[in-house]
């Protein structure tokens, strides 16, 4: 065989691989897209609504859960049909069903924090059976294996990234819209290396978060839910253990932490901040990027926008270092410095813009935002804020005044 028949045979099976994807990714996205409808009246019947009771929330109407099923399923199909089974498929097929079960008791009853926490453990346990491990990274060239402690931070990192897409889920269209940037960021990455398994299983992926999107974006008329947050959260964290952490890069950790950094800094921020104020970790609260964002004017398509880019910025950056390490280029490398300390650059001065009001307006980063109206919102929310906790306090002080009345019952039965 000469070379121009090579050369066609391997440009025609290039050619059928990608119009394969193409439609993988159409079937992922239209089986979220047509199966929403049916999700959102399920929702409904089930009584899965998100009934905005508190300053938190966004929304000012109730508005129903459980969207993660449509996604949820658009992924299912279009791996089923078109990708070859393997052991992340079936931990991901398993795991993620098992999330999506949890996710829709926790959307209907709103289930504690510990069992939530138990299961996404378990989950994790079955991830690694299927040997979906973290077991070294690279550092600076030299392989950093980390023997039995790859079990634990597997898991670690699998529950860590589920929840960090969980708390992010908080304005329309945002966790959604992050996860399916995400989703194509990885994607790029793996054509970089060469994965093309794990590229059409994220390719799937942003197709299904991109069928469901209309249906979320703002005003949204379905959430998707602790059912699609945990998830997205779980199935990106596999990808991420089966493709990232094992490209042999000279910091192969930065990959993952790039592309996934908005959901992780927001979520050890959290943490840190929670536990300063003597809360407990998942003690939910008004502290996210996307609440700082809408408390300094922004509207809700706006702040989702800002947050959108950063991703985008970050998810440009792993793919931009990916292909340098690959190249081998020392020239594209630095290039990759270059490009990320301009993005740190350009975000800086686009929070200096942010700061103020009058700022935002001279920019055109914002519509123009009263002052009065801000201080308004603001001295609502917290009037808010002040008698949910009032209310809180109040519940505590009847509880232990309950508690002591029946101790003192005790007693007097006693004697």
């Amino acid at each position: 065989m000469d070379v121009s028949s090579l050369v066609s045979a391997e440009l025609t099976s290039i050619i059928t691989a990608l119009f394969i994807a193409i439609i993988a990714v159409s079937c992922a996205a239209l089986v979220s897209y047509t199966t929403t409808p049916p999700v959102r009246l399920l929702a409904f019947r089930i009584g899965a609504i998100d009934i905005p009771t508190d300053a938190r929330r966004m929304h000012k109407k109730p508005i129903p859960r459980i969207g993660g099923l449509a996604i949820f399923a658009g992924f299912l199909v279009a791996t089923v049909v078109f990708c070859e089974p393997t052991a992340q498929l079936f931990a991901i097929w398993i795991g993620g069903g098992i999330l999506v079960v949890l996710g829709i008791l926790d959307d209907i009853f709103r289930l504690p924090a510990l069992i939530k926490l138990v299961v996404q453990l378990c989950v994790a346990g079955i991830a690694v059976s299927f040997g979906i491990l973290i077991e070294h990274i690279t550092l600076f060239g030299a392989h950093i294996e980390f023997g039995y402690f790859s079990i634990p931070i597997t898991i670690i990192w699998i529950v860590g990234l589920s929840n960090a897409i969980n708390l992010i889920d908080g304005l329309d269209g945002l966790s959604c819209g992050v996860s399916a940037i995400t989703s194509i960021s990885i994607f790029i990455v793996m054509l970089i290396t060469g994965d093309y398994t794990s590229a059409l299983i994220t390719a799937i992926l942003s197709g299904a978060c991109l069928g469901f999107l209309p249906y979320n974006k703002n005003p949204a008329k379905i959430f998707m839910g602790d059912t699609g947050a945990l998830f997205l959260g779980y199935t990106l964290s596999i990808i991420s253990v089966q493709g990232l952490f094992k490209l042999h890069t000279m910091l192969s950790f930065l990959v993952p932490l790039s592309i996934f950094a908005l959901p992780i800094l927001d979520t050890l921020i959290a943490i840190v901040r929670r536990v300063i104020h003597g809360q407990s970790p998942f003690h939910p609260d008004r502290g996210h990027f996307h609440h700082k964002l809408v408390d300094m004017g922004f509207s809700h398509k706006e702040a989702v926008k800002i947050l959108y880019a950063i991703s985008g910025i970050m998810g440009l950056v792993a793919a931009t270092y990916t292909e340098a390490m690959f190249q081998e280029s020392t020239t594209r490398l630095w290039k990759t410095v270059v490009l990320l300390v301009a993005a740190v650059v350009i975000l800086i001065l686009i929070f200096i813009c942010m700061k103020k009001p009058s700022t935002r307006i001279l920019s055109g980063l914002a519509e123009h935002v009263s002052e009065i109206r801000l201080e308004a919102e603001k001295q609502e929310r917290e009037a808010k804020e002040k008698a949910e906790a009032e209310a809180e306090a109040h519940e505590k002080a009847l509880a232990a005044e309950k508690k002591k009345n029946s101790k003192k019952k005790n007693n007097e039965k006693s004697n």
